[in-house]
């Protein structure tokens, strides 16, 4: 066990950014004759930023349900099976060291494989997997009280706890043993906001094998192939290649396009379709969020004049990203939900919108008119956010949907999203 985590090092946490060199994509193994990702440096990384956020708070600890705060705290993941299932938990108090509650033998597991954990601090727990242990059988109850008793040995019980996702009786329980319960999810969106030089790298690569997966949809698109067609292959080029989680994949074609429905069917593509996709996945934990528009063999002038807008949106909202700008200043470049068909902005979330990117697929930052402009943030340096636009077609049913993802720099940003969409794809052009 590392004696040294317990303090807040500089180096631990500074991001170690060097926006001189090019962004690396490097492959997956691990070698000796190039630095790649550090993983151990990643997880100091991420649990001194935490703690950091913790000390900054008014919270005593942090307990966390969510699947992606226990593993930026605690670096231990189990598979992508238990993430609704509640079925595991974290704690970190002031100047103590991270907690986990674990699923059966995999807190023996970790006790082998996870050194920068303590190994009495890797504990088998079950609280309720949503309500199927019903809650009269006691374990809430007894878990509640052994979390109090850490609280209580920490010097924190009488401080708030803060607290991402929880089932409500546990949260009774909690309450009963006398524990303060209250939000703890923007102490840990503020820890997570800044990405790391490791973590960009991971981003990074992740992207890279969506453009890898654009190219099979590329390949692939012709009459006849169906929407669920090209969700399979992706997936199998996605794991083949390393995902660990294909979250999902819109596939969204011809009259399904507008408006957009965000999933895919069945559908059989056919010429002259506009058809745009989502590729949501991960890598070590690491999401995209990347759309791209193609058309099936030729394209009518109103379906070009939707990409150009879509593209034009965009290009005028990457253009205004860099440091100490507000949200604000970003999405008041986007159009108004009236200028493109919807009558408010809520009937157009997601549409017009940037999002932050980790190990969740949403992070701050936040970009959309129904927020940002009443309530902006900061831009900082560091942050990795996919920002996306959608021009319906005057056709009445096409769509162009385009979305790039983008970091930070200390002077702009620079894209990670790198399969070409200047100008709309045709694929099997005839």
């Amino acid at each position: 066990m590392d004696q040294h985590l317990r303090a807040i090092r500089a180096e631990d946490i500074d991001p170690r950014h060097d926006w001189g060199r090019a962004l690396p994509a490097l492959g997956t193994m691990g070698v000796d004759f190039e630095e790649r990702v550090d993983y151990r440096r990643l997880h100091r990384y991420r649990l001194s930023r935490a703690r950091q956020a913790l000390e900054n708070s008014e919270l005593g600890a942090l307990l966390v349900f969510d699947v992606n705060n226990i593993r930026y705290l605690t670096s231990t993941k189990i598979g992508e099976w238990e993430r609704d299932k509640l079925a595991r938990w974290a704690l970190l108090t002031r100047g103590g060291e991270p907690i986990v509650w674990d699923f059966g033998s995999a807190a023996m597991h970790h006790k082998l494989y996870a050194p920068w954990l303590k190994p009495e601090n890797c504990k088998a727990g079950l609280v309720g997997l949503r309500g199927t242990v019903n809650p009269a059988f006691g374990l809430m109850e007894k878990h509640a009280k052994e979390i109090a008793a850490l609280l209580k040995e920490a010097g924190v019980l009488d401080m708030p706890i803060g607290m991402d996702i929880v089932e409500p009786p546990m949260m009774f329980e909690l309450q009963k043993a006398g524990v303060k319960v209250v939000d703890g999810q923007q102490v840990l969106l503020e820890a997570r906001e800044i990405k790391s030089a490791d973590e960009i790298a991971l981003l990074n690569r992740a992207a890279a094998m969506v453009d890898g997966a654009y190219q099979v949809v590329w390949d692939i698109l012709r009459p006849g192939v169906r929407e669920n067609d090209v969700v399979a292959e992706v997936n199998k080029f996605l794991y083949t290649h390393g995902s660990d989680d294909v979250e999902a994949i819109n596939a969204i074609s011809g009259e399904r396009c507008n408006p957009h429905p965000h999933n895919f069917t069945d559908r059989m593509l056919r010429p002259g379709d506009q058809a745009f996709f989502d590729i949501i996945q991960s890598f070590m934990g690491y999401r995209t969020c990347y759309y791209r528009t193609f058309n099936v063999g030729k394209a009518t002038p109103v379906q070009h004049d939707a990409y150009k807008q879509a593209r034009e949106w965009l290009d005028n909202a990457i253009a205004r990203i860099k440091p100490g700008v507000t949200t604000a200043h970003i999405c008041e470049v986007f159009p108004k939900a009236d200028e493109f068909g919807f009558p408010d902005e809520l009937a157009a979330f997601g549409l017009q919108f940037a999002h932050g990117l980790g190990l969740a697929l949403h992070e701050r930052p936040i970009i959309s008119r129904v927020v940002s402009m009443d309530h902006p943030t900061e831009i900082k340096e560091g942050m990795v956010f996919a920002i996306e636009t959608y021009c319906p077609a005057k056709d009445g049913y096409s769509a162009a949907r385009i979305e790039e993802e983008v970091v930070v720099t200390a002077t702009g940003c620079k894209l990670i999203t790198l399969f070409p969409a200047e100008e709309l794809p045709i694929a099997g052009r005839w």
